[in-house]
């Protein structure tokens, strides 16, 4: 399940829990392209909580929305991913790893805010 979270129009801000659907990923999808048509740069906070799964029938038509983005990572610019498992944060951090020019925060739930700040480009936080 997926809840999209007010912010600005530069702002992919969502909350993803259970188990993830290709329900859940389209709109995902519609939103960071309609983001991208609009400005040159994406900030992205992706808060998760209780993550089971991912379809895997989704994944195909998913992957082939996805991919194209791998010659768009320099428009994108900060990503804080919030989430109550370690796998999760790990995961993060490897993919972090992976894409070292988009700048990277991985925070617990206890520092939500301090995150969901630093998304915005209200403040620089320490990871």
């Amino acid at each position: 399940m997926h809840e999209f979270i007010e912010s600005p129009d530069d702002v992919l801000a969502l909350k993803v829990s259970g188990t993830v659907t290709g329900d859940d990923l389209e709109p995902v999808m519609d939103r960071v392209e309609a983001i991208m048509a609009k400005h040159d740069k994406i900030h992205v906070f992706l808060e998760t909580q209780g993550i089971e799964g991912l379809q895997l029938s989704a994944m195909p038509h998913y992957l082939s929305r996805a991919l194209p983005l791998f010659g768009k990572l320099s428009r994108f610019g900060r990503v804080a991913v919030v989430a109550d498992q370690a796998w999760i944060r790990l995961a993060s951090r490897l993919e972090s790893a992976v894409l070292p020019n988009i700048s990277y925060r991985v925070f617990e739930p206890a520092r939500r805010a301090e995150a969901l700040d630093w998304a915005l480009g209200k403040e620089d936080v320490a990871a």
